[in-house]
């Protein structure tokens, strides 16, 4: 739906991908719906539906970059919001506060309490209930956390801030209805769900450190090894399908390849992918042998980048040639600094 819209153009595609939060926000106000919430289900329902794993590879690698930028700039957006609001926000809530005998600032506080405290059991709750389940009936395919300890859990249970998208929801409650009298309660709301917030902060900054000590480092190996052995399947898998390929290419008559190159071609690939399955036996050797290939390409990339550049210093390519080189060798630059990593 997206290419018939924008056509090829990915930076066209990206846009309207993210007009859809926007989109699904108006619509939900207009039928008197929470539009936080219909953005934030529309989120998640763009990442859980694959439409940017079914998307073109050029729409994919600028949509994964504008996203992990507006992830990035959005979450200290609320905390910078947070930042400027709060003098106001304790303000406005003690004074309103003192002006309702029904309200004690007191009151609002122990809320803040009770309610990050109810925050923590239901996470708690839920991760250790989903634990057991995972342990007793997903055994073939348990989840990540199914073998964490009670103390992990509640290291799991305290990390992370909690609130961001309340404070969001109470942020929109407009401050008067539509009659003109000012929205009940609104100030008991926004300080409730900013309180939880900074609790969060204050509580993982304090009890994070004691739930820490001791522990063991992350061990990085298992990852490796999980690694290494989904790249050797996938390079069993990418095989097979090379020999599929190479004996359709032979029959085909239209094609008309000869023999001799199509071996030659298909023996190339599939080389470096049987490399991966050999790095199960022995994956110290193999892991040097890839670092050292990894040097010598690196430091082939950086040559032909010089290179491009003196090119069109003397006028020899475009300008347009010479963005699209550099784009070039900038992903292939890329995908091998992040194998180095």
């Amino acid at each position: 739906m997206l290419s018939r819209w924008s056509g090829d153009d990915p930076a066209t595609q990206t846009v309207l991908l993210l007009l859809l939060p926007f989109a699904s926000y108006l619509i939900a106000e207009h039928f008197g719906f929470s539009g936080i919430l219909a953005a934030v289900a529309a989120g998640m329902t763009i990442t859980r539906s694959g439409i940017i794993r079914q998307a073109p590879l050029a729409m994919r690698l600028r949509a994964n970059s504008v996203w992990q930028m507006l992830e990035f700039v959005f979450n200290g957006m609320v905390f910078l919001m947070l930042g400027l609001q709060l003098p106001s926000i304790l303000e406005t809530s003690i004074v309103q506060a003192n002006a309702d005998q029904n309200v004690s600032i007191w009151i609002l506080l122990m809320d803040v309490g009770m309610i990050y405290i109810a925050l923590l059991a239901v996470r708690f709750g839920w991760l250790y209930v989903m634990q057991r389940f995972s342990l007793r009936l997903l055994k073939k395919s348990p989840l990540e956390f199914s073998n964490y300890s009670l103390r992990e859990l509640f290291v799991a249970t305290f990390a992370g801030v909690r609130g961001a998208v309340t404070l969001a929801g109470v942020l929109s409650i407009p401050l008067f209805m539509v009659n003109g009298d000012a929205f009940p309660a609104r100030y008991e709301l926004v300080f409730l769900a900013t309180g939880v917030i900074m609790f969060s902060l204050i509580a993982g900054v304090v009890i994070l450190p004691l739930l820490l000590r001791g522990m063991p480092g992350m061990d990085h190996s298992e990852n490796a090894r999980e690694l290494r052995t989904a790249r050797a399947v996938m390079a069993k898998v990418a095989i097979d399908s090379l020999y599929k390929m190479e004996e359709r290419l032979a029959k085909d008559s239209e094609e008309n390849i000869d023999p001799d190159l199509l071996k030659e071609v298909s023996s190339r690939v599939s080389g470096n992918l049987r490399r991966r399955i050999d790095g199960k036996d022995d994956p110290e050797r193999v892991l040097f042998a890839e670092n050292l290939e990894r040097r010598f390409r690196l430091t082939a990339l950086r040559s032909e980048r010089a290179e491009v550049y003196h090119m069109r210093a003397t006028q020899q390519i475009s300008n347009e040639s010479m963005q699209k080189l550099l784009r070039d060798l900038d992903l292939l630059e890329a995908l091998l600094i992040e194998k180095e990593e």
